[in-house]
């Protein structure tokens, strides 16, 4: 296992090296958001370079991308980037230079739905094993096929793939999406993970596939390049992936060398961040995920990321403090208030502060997915060349989101 070398009491401001070698310029790291703004075949678009010049005057030492997704059959949803092969470099090329023009890393963020792709998006989509959705979301995910080994192996092979066009093309690093309730989040979890195979069955088994991505796009991309994972604290459901196994996770993939470790949690059926009541210690701490980042750092010296609620500068360095991170992961802001690092790192608070969204209307609220639209709303206007509205009717974006999907799975089966 690689170890850092590391400051006490670090600040903001100071620069972090990663066990690969790379540092980053400070200690505030964009964590991803969904922009949704690729066209109907997964290609870079104007817009998407026009958002991230925004956040590449930003001061944050790491940029990282929304999901990237690793396969043209495989989106999680309408506006999805792809890159599998060739043919969109040049647009690609652009996007990193763009989000490395000023010093910040940017790493490209690698992604597989499974099964967790909007109804009708894709011509079928694909698990560990058929377990569907629970009753509040099957109607809008549908029951997954059970992948076949080779198809694994063909899944492992393609993070390879992507991770290393990412390198050809300018992105300084990659983080594998391990959160969330996507494929290599299913993978580990034995709710969704049903197999009997070399990939489930018993803890250890389930995490072969998140292990052997990581192998392959090691070998794809070399030592000397930055690689990262998202990765559940537990995913809060029943039955699912706990803190336990995932300190184990964690472990592993330190022992393998990863570089950074983004800690995070829930699932679309479980969205802890958006719809769960955090304890009172955690909102005054303001970092969700504080107590396991302690956890893990008893265990490990690999770099930790820790995203979900930072509110202010105290916060945020007490958190630093603690040593139990060393990089604040900081998301929604960045979609109201894109030049927040600059104020931050000159020791002032933002201008605007990330508060509860509600359209009034319980049946939509508590699905959890208005905080992903109404800040996808925000980063599509950055993308138009246009100021975000910080206060704007959360009706309003959900009433303009609903339409956009419709509208783009229409194209994503007329291009099918």
């Amino acid at each position: 296992m690689r170890t850092r070398t590391q400051k006490t009491q670090p600040s903001l401001g100071d620069s972090l090296t990663l066990p690969c070698g790379e540092a980053l310029n400070n200690r505030i790291g964009k964590s991803a958001l969904s922009e949704a703004l690729g066209t109907a075949e997964g290609c870079v678009t104007e817009n998407l370079v026009r958002l991230y010049k925004n956040w590449s005057n930003s001061g944050a030492g790491l940029i990282i991308t929304g999901n990237v997704m690793i396969d043209r059959r495989a989106l999680g949803e309408p506006g999805n980037v792809v890159l599998e092969d060739d043919r969109d470099l040049n647009m690609f090329k652009r996007w990193a230079k763009t989000g490395t023009a000023h010093g910040s890393h940017l790493w490209m963020q690698l992604n597989h739905p499974g099964k967790q792709a909007i109804r009708g998006l894709n011509r079928e989509t694909v698990a560990p094993s058929a377990i569907g959705f629970r009753p509040k979301l099957a109607p809008y995910f549908a029951t997954p096929r059970a992948l076949k080994a080779a198809e694994i192996e063909n899944i492992i092979e393609r993070f390879g793939n992507t991770a290393a066009r990412a390198k050809k093309t300018g992105f300084t690093g990659v983080q594998l999406h391990g959160a969330h309730g996507y494929l290599i989040s299913q993978f580990l979890s034995p709710h969704h993970n049903r197999r009997e195979d070399h990939w489930g069955g018993s803890p250890e088994n389930r995490r072969h596939f998140v292990l052997a991505v990581y192998d392959e796009v090691r070998r794809r991309v070399g030592n000397d390049f930055p690689i990262g994972i998202k990765l559940n604290s537990a995913d809060f459901q029943r039955g699912g992936f706990t803190e336990e196994e995932s300190l184990d996770t964690i472990r592993a993939l330190a022992e393998a060398g990863i570089d950074l470790i983004e800690i995070s949690g829930g699932t679309y059926e479980e969205p802890v961040m958006q719809l769960g009541k955090p304890k009172d210690s955690t909102v005054a701490r303001e970092a969700y995920f504080l107590d396991f980042a302690e956890k893990v750092r008893a265990e490990i010296e690999t770099p930790l990321m820790v995203t979900g609620g930072f509110r202010s500068l105290d916060g945020m360095q007490s958190a630093l403090n603690s040593n139990a991170l060393d990089i604040i992961g900081l998301g929604r802001i960045f979609a109201i208030e894109p030049d927040a690092p600059t104020k931050l790192l000159r020791g002032e608070e933002t201008v605007h502060k990330v508060k509860p969204l509600s359209t009034g209307i319980k049946y939509v609220d508590r699905f959890g997915s208005l905080e992903i639209t109404w800040y996808t709303r925000q980063l599509h206007r950055m993308g138009r060349g246009k100021a975000p509205v910080p206060d704007e009717h959360a009706l309003k974006s959900f009433l303009f989101d609903l339409r956009a999907k419709g509208f783009g799975i229409v194209k994503n089966r007329l291009r099918a």
